[in-house]
C-alpha cells in the first residue's frame, strides 16, 4: 500500500480519516461476524474477525487516550525486515478532545504490552486469520472467521529456552529461500524469547517457520523457543495470514 504519489481526493480523504470512517469499520466488521455465525458453526471462545490499524507514519504509543498519556513508545509505520506497513490488532477505541484513539497490542519488549495510539495518520484494516500455538499439543490451529481452517504439527521450544505464551500478533511475513534454514517463509510475531535477549544477531524475536535444514520432527519441543511447521504448512500459511494477524501462545 503506497501513499506516494500526486494529492489526489482519496489522499485527502485518508488525511482527513476519524471517529466517523473507524465507526462505520466496526459496523461493517460486525455485520462479518453476524454473516460468519450464520453460514457455518463457530467456535465460540474464537473472535470471527480482528481489527486492524495500518499505520501510515510513526506513532507515539501512549499509556492512556489522549496526547498527555505517558509515552511507551515509538512505533515505526514500517517493519524492520520487509518494510510493509505496520499493522497493529486494535483492542479498544476512545475519543479524547474530539480526537479518536486506538487501543493496539504493540511490537516488542515486553511481551503483550498495548498502547494508545492516535487514529489520525492511519487506515482501518481486518483479518478473518487467527493463529493458536498449543504447547502441549505442539500443534498451530488456523481460524478463519472464528472456525478452524487447518491444524499443523509442530515443533515448540524445549524447556531450558520455552516458546513464550501469551497474546501476540504477526509483524510480517518473510520469505526465505527453500534451501536455507527455516525456509521457505517464517511468520515474524511480537513475542519475544524469556531466554535470550539477543540470538544470532538478532533481538530473540520468535517467529513460526519452516523446518529446512533443521532437526527435530513435528509433535516434538527441541526449538530455541521459535515454532516450526512443514514447508508445506508454513507456504500454506504465508500466502493467507498477513501482518497483524493475532496469534495466541497458550500451554
Amino acid at each position: 500500500m503506497s501513499t506516494r504519489g500526486h494529492r489526489s481526493p482519496t489522499a485527502a480523504r485518508r488525511r482527513r480519516w476519524g471517529g466517523l470512517g473507524w465507526a462505520l469499520v466496526a459496523g461493517a466488521l460486525a455485520g462479518l461476524v453476524l454473516a460468519g455465525a450464520r453460514s457455518a458453526p463457530a467456535d465460540a471462545a474464537v473472535p470471527a474477525n480482528q481489527r486492524l490499524v495500518v499505520l501510515l507514519r510513526n506513532h507515539l504509543a501512549r499509556a492512556t487516550p489522549g496526547p498527555g498519556g505517558r509515552h511507551v513508545m515509538t512505533v515505526r509505520a514500517r517493519s524492520v525486515l520487509t518494510h510493509v506497513r505496520t499493522s497493529l490488532p486494535v483492542l479498544d477505541t476512545a475519543t479524547s478532545r474530539g480526537e479518536f484513539w486506538l487501543r493496539v497490542r504493540l511490537p516488542g519488549r515486553p511481551n503483550g504490552h498495548t498502547g494508545w495510539i492516535a487514529a489520525s495518520h492511519t487506515l482501518p484494516g481486518a483479518t478473518p486469520w487467527r493463529l493458536v500455538v498449543d504447547l502441549s499439543a505442539r500443534s498451530v490451529s488456523v481460524y478463519r472467521n472464528g472456525r478452524v481452517a487447518r491444524r499443523f504439527r509442530a515443533v515448540v521450544g524445549k524447556p531450558a529456552t520455552p516458546t513464550p505464551r501469551g497474546a501476540f500478533f504477526v509483524e510480517e511475513v518473510v520469505a526465505i529461500s527453500p534451501r536455507d534454514t527455516g525456509g521457505p517463509f517464517a511468520l515474524a510475531t511480537s513475542a519475544y524469547s524469556s531466554v535470550f535477549q539477543e540470538f544470532e544477531g538478532g533481538p530473540g524475536q520468535t517467529a513460526i517457520h519452516g523446518t529446512t535444514g533443521l532437526s527435530g520432527r513435528p509433535g516434538t519441543a527441541v526449538s530455541f523457543g521459535c515454532v516450526r511447521v512443514s514447508p508445506s504448512a508454513i507456504t500454506w500459511l504465508a500466502r493467507r495470514v498477513v501482518a497483524g494477524t493475532p496469534l495466541t501462545v497458550r500451554k
